[in-house]
């Protein structure tokens, strides 16, 4: 047991070099320079499989580690920058997303996460689907993907703080 603690102290921390910055300006420059650089994140489920959320997990875990280029997942709308919206927005998810989407402060972004969130996926024309997000709240950010790699997910992130 001894050698084990004796190799990790010798070798010390270990991570893979912080992939190239995303080309263009921040996505939150236009709307205000004060979301660049760190955004507080709200994750809400509008109808989806879960398949997108495993992913946002492993997108915030500690092989992706999104909280690295300032992007963290919050409870409260409230105290959100950002939305992050899985799945087709379901009749009975359409007035909370809402809800959701005017209890967060502006400058307010909302990323559309999966094909899903993005066009409905394989749920278009569900008898309990009310439509895409974009159809309920408008979106600033499309991740595509069924369900998007975490590194796609940490790359949409990277262009909302410039990191």
């Amino acid at each position: 047991m001894l050698s084990l603690w004796r190799k990790i102290r010798r070798t010390g921390r270990v991570a893979e070099p912080a992939p190239p910055r995303p080309a263009g300006p921040p996505l939150g420059a236009g709307a205000s320079a004060g979301l660049a650089g760190s955004v507080q994140v709200r994750h809400v489920d509008a109808g989806s499989c879960n398949g997108c959320e495993v992913e946002i997990g492993s997108a915030f875990g500690p092989v992706y580690d999104a909280d690295r280029y300032g992007a963290r997942l919050v409870a409260s709308p409230r105290h959100a920058d950002a939305l992050l919206v899985t799945g087709p927005v379901t009749r009975n998810m359409a007035e909370p997303l809402r809800r959701t989407y005017d209890a967060t402060p502006a400058p307010r972004l909302v990323v559309a996460v999966g094909d899903c969130a993005r066009d409905c996926g394989v749920f278009a024309g569900a008898y309990g689907v009310a439509g895409a997000v974009s159809d309920v709240v408008p979106v600033d950010l499309e991740i595509p993907g069924c369900p998007p790699r975490p590194e796609a997910i940490v790359e949409g992130l990277r262009k909302m703080t410039g990191r």
